[in-house]
């Protein structure tokens, strides 16, 4: 076994406190279970709460199918001021009048509602886009800029929950499913703008990805502080929200070997696509379902724990 591997194969949801960045997360629980190879499945910013998906061992493996999942987010825009990371993080950079109607309960909950489902959307000048092997926001913190391209995203549901704060600095509680790389700090940033104010998030808590949801979340402490008889993994099944093939007897060398083999008599009306491949409580891979026939795209060796029996 090589340096720094434990035999430990398995996704854990973890509810992500105020204050640590995803990878202080990552390196808790690489401390925690003595695995090297530990990684999240979709960042969540220091000052944001909530679920943040963390792949353990050979499980890395399955971080490029999590992390494209829709997301759902509990979110504050505050008006009044913009600051230059677009959340509570950064400092003001302006402060302007807010017109009476954000105030209105009517007007507010109507905008949310209208808010674009697909749309192009300029990434924070604080993000952590790569351009050239350099993060932007590590430019940003060293005084210099960026030039960002607008990214294709979605607003799949959008709901005002409440309007508060006083006639100077309102703000507003909004509920959010949104597409893979959608920034919800952009999206503040870009509703002051259309109120000829200035906005920034204030508050954010992630409660979903795909079908895993905060609810089934540990929170941080109980992991690391050891409190816990044995790592809380969850099903990988549910969490890459994809159809199950369950194979056995000889089937089970071929996929592990990343060998193509005939589908199951009982799975041959599945749609083509991606599927998860198992064998009792073990994920074995995802393959490719196609033309009867299963193609290993991501085979995990020794298989991931936590599949509930099919």
């Amino acid at each position: 076994m090589r340096r720094g591997a434990t035999g430990i194969s398995g996704i854990i949801a973890i509810d992500k406190p105020s204050g640590l960045t995803s990878h202080d997360v990552v390196d808790r629980i690489r401390t925690a279970c003595g695995e090297r190879r530990v990684g999240h499945a979709g960042t969540l910013d220091p000052a944001a709460t909530g679920l943040l998906i963390v792949c353990v061992g050979p499980a890395t493996r399955l971080s490029p199918y999590l992390v494209g999942h829709d997301k759902r987010y509990d979110a504050r825009i505050s008006f009044g001021t913009r600051t230059t990371t677009d959340d509570a993080e950064g400092e003001v950079v302006s402060e302007a009048p807010v017109p009476p109607e954000v105030l209105d309960p009517v007007e507010a909950a109507a905008y949310v509602a209208s808010l674009p489902r697909e749309f192009e959307q300029l990434p924070p000048a604080y993000s952590a886009i790569k351009q050239q092997g350099r993060k932007a926001c590590d430019v940003a913190r060293a005084g210099g800029s960026m030039e960002l391209s607008p990214r294709t995203v979605r607003i799949h549901e959008a709901l005002l929950d409440a309007v508060g704060g006083d006639r100077t600095h309102p703000y507003w509680d909004i509920s959010l499913k949104v597409s893979k790389g959608t920034y919800v700090r952009a999206i503040a940033r870009d509703v002051g703008e259309s109120y000829g104010s200035a906005a920034h998030l204030s508050r954010l808590r992630r409660t979903q990805s795909g079908a895993l949801s905060v609810s089934q979340a540990t929170p941080l402490d109980e992991l690391v502080d050891g409190h816990l008889p044995h790592l809380p993994f969850c099903d990988p099944v549910v969490a890459l929200d994809l159809p199950r093939v369950v194979v056995g007897g000889c089937a089970v060398e071929g996929v592990c070997q990343g060998k193509r083999i005939p589908v199951p008599r009982e799975y041959q009306a599945l749609p083509a696509g991606l599927v998860s491949v198992t064998n009792g409580a073990l994920l074995l891979s995802v393959s490719r379902l196609a033309d009867g026939y299963l193609t290993p795209m991501t085979v995990i060796p020794g298989g991931v724990v936590g599949c509930s029996p099919a």
